[in-house]
């Protein structure tokens, strides 16, 4: 046993293995390792550092060597600080540590779970379990937790799993599929037995989906049927409803086009269709389709399927086309809708169905032909989100399947013949938009009518406030700047002759700031108010803290606090009341101004719009795969996006846009946004790939539209192997299979089975549908400080806004079960949308459907009581979490800042980090313990950790990745994953790991062969093992938080001769 923190060997990643780490002498920092974490330790040996001793002869203690000049004094007090703050974390390590009762009682449990194994099991484990030290030599054979990465070559001989081409199986009989492989050496007659029992159990299970009615549709043209259709239709003409609907469709622009789109959808196999705003494509070429084969006597072999990017498009869509149609949506008429955990279904033949793109991935998984859909219509695919650009693929290799299936793709002008060069240089056909002409005025305009001048405060290079805000531009935005910086002076003179010398100072000035201006908004505002023609003002800014800036600056002013204005910020943090009132026109003499983002560009239409304001920039997530982190920044708009929003301006009269960006930055914008594909994780995606048997992860994506970087693909896959989703040959684990089957990311799939396993399922629950929909929060402007105390008070000093969002709901449920007003005064009071609360409900039972069917609980109820048995432990609910979350962790440190007080927050690979200020450990100063796990950490003005909840030792040590047991100088020490570490004497940590040991291979087998553990069964393995893990996180977890002024007691300190106080931070910021 290597006798030097660091020393252990690692198995993920070669982690591990370095001999007693690298120590002070080695200058070079590595970037992927913690700052705090970078000081190594003691060789295994056990030599002094010229810390230990005098240092150099003739210095003291603290000072350096008289003989040292110049640079290597710096050098020297580096060193010497690393140390110190070395010295400093090894005293503040926590202990873990056990009663003498417990220790006797796991000690007993563990030699008797081990004597209980079948002899190969027992020897697969430890040869020597009868012994009553047999804990201590299990402890020293391998720690490899399964739920953590690859296998050692021991248990990788346990794991078989069935090959990729026999996983259907799975779908329907999820015990066969994880039982050791079986031999067919029956008689052939049984296999077609066997088969046909297996495809009546698949059709069984599709009629129990409701997600899967629609598809699950046997389509034979039915002649009485295509009669009653045309009946239908022709009887429609005289329906005075009806008319009065085709009046209105007849005036749009592409009803003109219907002859040729009808002709061109049934002579290609594919069609793009191009179309400007308000054109009426996706209302439209849906019917022209149904219509013409009910006018030609085949109604019944038409289904029309049309995918949407948002939920709420899908619906309202869907209520449009119905309306059109003289009908009801769904209820068996010719038109319905299908979105997550929602549907209003049409027939089964001669329809119309608006659904989400993940519907439609879904049903790829079981009918991978859809074979009952006649026409796929993909809508909005110039957003290029990250489904639709899968479904692109698919969809395009379905084409060498399928010669009967129709494709239609619907897009924006700008990016059209891309889409018809990846399907062959199909035909395109462009429909012109349903406007008015739009007046556009780019900054230098703006600034010119309102004698503008910015005050422009912030006077440092653009470099040096990136770099102090902590921001990376990526390259191609860095070439665009360059070339931004050299075309300028030429541009200004191109403006000398038509803007005064003032107007060209002022746009230098906003040059050196990227921020948008709001004080030039306001103004800009005030100039369409005195002097422009009645109609709606709609501003577009990045996000949320902008539109509460500008509804600050706003109420601020005497003018539009009164009642000619009606003010209306539009953001999804906004309570979605608010929201309803920006569809409603005000009353004449009346002045609406709409504050919103990129919501309002394609979501949803305000029809009184006269006036566009476009901030110019535009919130984007990227993710850089060096550093593995997401970011999040203002960028400037596309062209794409700015004739979004310029179209809003000219919905139903002449309107005027103004742009807040100059000409020469108009000409250098994007075409269009990058593609979601290329700028986010890819961990969900590639196990969708997988349970879609699509074959290989990299080979499937390189053929995608624009294919993501090889290197995103790689971490990817390395991240699900770590999470052992997948093996090394890329194929899905039992693990894997389940967490591609649930509806959510990895981590929070993993959470599910985790709480489902260990009899906490209605919290876990919550707080899963929360992180993969949204928490229920939302922030009415001026009551930002009211709503945070709020949030507060309902985390009950519980440390956690996941154990929050729990208090939240469950509060909700109460005050709902009192009746309507109870619920909406709670929803009010707390300052919670009730719509959202509704949402997490449906996803909760969604949820417990999939788990139901994999069998892992036994009810369909989250509240089962069965499956609560743990709910009220807090403890263990955190445990679950470090469970799910693992490996995100973040390390809490005392501030000894004057300026800040309160704590320091600590990752692995990013150093120094910040709590998001909604967060409710936020503010908090007094921690239990030093360590959170977290959801999201995401880069903006910082790096900010979202979701996070404190943890304790056990609850890492149990739930997080592999244990190690070694000697730090005087210490002994148990680590997960080689840095977090904890002091404990060596019997109690050899029998924590056997402990483990024994919790992975239950969880294991719970995975191979999913069954409810029966906590009413004490005698059983199950049973045992899981409740001494409860029992010591409930009661031997304790906190060691004593006083305000340090946050952790101490371990004891040893022999530190030459370190005199505990204040080793020495960062005053």
């Amino acid at each position: 046993m290597s006798h030097a923190y660091g020393g252990g060997g690692g198995r993920r990643g070669g982690r591990g293995g370095r001999g007693g780490g690298r120590g002070y002498r080695d200058g070079s920092r590595d970037g992927s390792r913690e700052r705090w974490d970078r000081g190594g330790g003691r060789g295994s040996g056990g030599q002094s550092s010229d810390f230990d001793q005098d240092p150099g002869g003739g210095g003291q203690r603290d000072r350096p060597p008289p003989h040292l000049k110049g640079r290597d004094i710096g050098m020297w007090y580096a060193r010497y600080g690393a140390v110190r703050r070395k010295q400093a974390d090894r005293r503040s390590r926590p202990v873990v540590q056990m009663d003498a009762a417990r220790e006797q009682h796991i000690t007993k449990l563990l030699n008797s779970v081990q004597n209980d194994q079948p002899g190969p099991a027992r020897d697969c484990r430890d040869a020597g379990a009868s012994t009553s030290d047999s804990w201590r030599s299990a402890a020293n054979s391998s720690g490899h937790c399964y739920f953590d990465g690859e296998a050692s070559e021991e248990d990788t001989k346990k794991i078989e799993f069935k090959s990729e081409e026999e996983e259907e199986e799975v779908t329907y009989k999820s015990q066969r599929y994880f039982s050791p492989a079986v031999v067919k050496d029956e008689a052939p007659d049984a296999w077609d037995k066997d088969d046909q029992q297996e495809k009546e159990e698949k059709e069984s299970l599709k009629k129990k989906d409701k997600e899967l009615e629609f598809l699950c549709q046997e389509v034979v043209r039915d002649s009485s049927l295509d009669e009653r259709l045309q009946r239908d239709l022709q009887s429609k003409k005289s329906d005075p409803k009806y008319k009065e609907m085709l009046k209105f469709r007849e005036k749009l622009p592409s009803y003109t086009k219907k002859e040729e789109l009808v002709q061109l959808i049934n002579s290609s196999r594919v069609l793009v269709v191009s179309g400007e705003t308000g054109c009426g494509k996706t209302t439209q070429v849906t019917q022209f389709i149904l219509d013409d084969y009910i006018n030609r006597g085949v109604g019944s072999m038409c289904r029309v399927v049309c995918t949407q990017p948002r939920r709420i498009s899908a619906i309202s869509v869907a209520e449009r086309v119905s309306a059109e149609r003289a009908e009801s949506v769904g209820n068996g008429n010719s038109c319905g809708y299908q979105i997550r955990l929602q549907s209003r279904l049409p027939r089964k033949q001669g329809s119309v169905l608006y659904c989400t793109t993940g519907i439609i991935l879904q049903w790829l998984r079981s009918d991978p032909m859809l074979s009952s859909i006649s026409h796929l219509v993909l809508d909005e695919i110039h957003e290029r989100n990250l489904q639709s650009d899968v479904l692109l693929v698919i969809v395009k290799e379905l084409l060498n399947l399928r010669d009967d299936l129709k494709v239609i793709l619907m897009s924006a002008t700008l990016n059209a013949e891309k889409f018809s060069k990846f399907f062959d240089n199909c035909p395109v056909i462009h429909i012109p938009g349903l406007t008015f002409p739009v007046e556009e005025f780019l900054l230098e305009d703006i600034v010119e009518m309102t004698s503008y001048r910015p005050k422009n405060s912030d006077r440092r290079p653009s470099w040096k406030k990136g770099f102090m805000q902590g921001r990376q531009s990526r390259p191609e935005k860095e070439e665009k700047e360059a070339e931004y910086k050299e075309s300028w002076p030429c541009y200004a003179r191109t403006l000398q002759d038509r803007y005064s010398d003032h107007t060209i100072e002022a746009l230098e000035m906003f040059d050196n700031d990227d921020k948008i201006d709001l004080e030039l908004i306001l103004a800009l505002i005030r100039h369409i108010v005195l002097k422009e023609e009645e109609g709606a003002i709609l501003v577009f800014l990045p996000g949320w803290s902008d539109i509460s800036s500008l509804n600050d600056l706003l109420t601020a002013q005497q003018m539009f606090r009164s009642d000619r204005f009606v003010i209306i910020p539009l953001h999804s943090l906004m309570p979605t009341v608010n929201q309803t009132m920006v569809f409603k026109r005000p009353p004449p003499g009346v002045r609406k101004i709409v504050i919103a983002t990129n919501i309002a560009e394609t979501s949803i239409t305000i029809d009184d719009v006269v006036y566009v304001i476009d901030g110019g920039k535009i919130k984007e997530t990227h993710f850089d795969t060096n550093n593995n982190i997401s970011t999040m920044t203002s960028e400037w708009v596309s062209l794409a996006n700015a004739k979004q929003r310029k179209g809003r301006a000219g919905r139903v009269c002449p309107g005027k846009c103004y742009h807040l960006y100059n000409g020469l930055r108009a000409s250098l914008l994007d075409a269009y946004q990058l593609p979601e594909i290329m700028r986010t994780p890819l961990e969900e995606l590639c196990l969708q790939i997988k349970i879609l048997k699509l074959g290989s992860i990299a080979q499937f994506l390189e053929k995608a539209l624009d294919p993501p970087t090889e290197k995103a693909v790689n971490l990817a896959i390395k991240n699900l192997i770590d999470l052992n989703a997948l093996d090394h040959s890329e194929n899905l684990t039992a693990l894997g299979f389940h967490l591609a089957r649930l509806p959510v990311e990895p981590h929070i799939g993993k959470l599910l089975l985790f709480g489902a396993l260990l009899g906490c399922l209605d919290p876990v629950f919550t707080i899963a549908a929360s992180l993969s929909f949204k928490d229920p929060f939302f922030i009415p402007l001026g009551k930002e400080k009211m709503a945070d105390m709020r949030r507060r008070v309902l985390s009950r000093n519980s440390k956690s806004d996941h154990l929050t969002i729990v208090n939240a709901f469950q509060g909700w449920e109460e005050a709902k079960q009192r009746g309507s007003r109870c619920e909406r005064e709670y929803c009010w009071d707390n300052f919670l949308s009730a719509n959202t609360l509704q949402m997490l409900h449906n996803m909760k039972g969604q949820f417990a459907d999939h788990l139901m069917n994999t069998g892992f609980v036994s009810s369909r109820d989250p509240k089962d009581p069965k499956s609560n048995v743990n709910s009220d432990n807090e403890k263990l609910i955190k445990a679950v979490i470090v469970a799910g979350l693992y490996p995100k962790v973040a390390m809490i440190k005392p501030s000894h800042s004057k300026k800040r007080p309160g704590v320091k927050v600590y990752t692995q690979a990013d150093g120094k980090v910040c709590i998001h200020p909604k967060s409710v450990n936020a503010e908090e100063t007094e921690f239990n313990y030093k360590w959170l796990v977290y959801h999201l950490k995401m880069r903006t003005s910082s790096i900010f950790l979202y979701d996070c909840t404190e943890v304790s030792p056990f609850s890492l040590l149990f739930f997080g990745g592999d244990i190690t047991i070694q000697k730090d100088e005087d210490q002994e020490t148990i680590a997960v994953d080689q840095w977090i570490v904890f002091n404990s004497p060596a019997r109690i940590a050899h029998l924590v790991k056997s402990l483990k040991k024994e919790l992975d291979s239950l969880l294991e087998e719970k995975i191979r062969n999913p069954a409810p553990v029966d906590w009413q069964n004490r005698q059983s393995t199950d049973c045992a093992v899981i409740t001494a893990i409860i029992d010591l996180i409930t009661t031997q977890d304790k906190p060691t938080v004593s006083t305000k002024g340090r946050l952790w007691r101490p371990a004891p300190r040893g022999q530190h001769t030459h370190f005199k106080d505990g204040n080793d931070d020495d960062d005053d910021d």
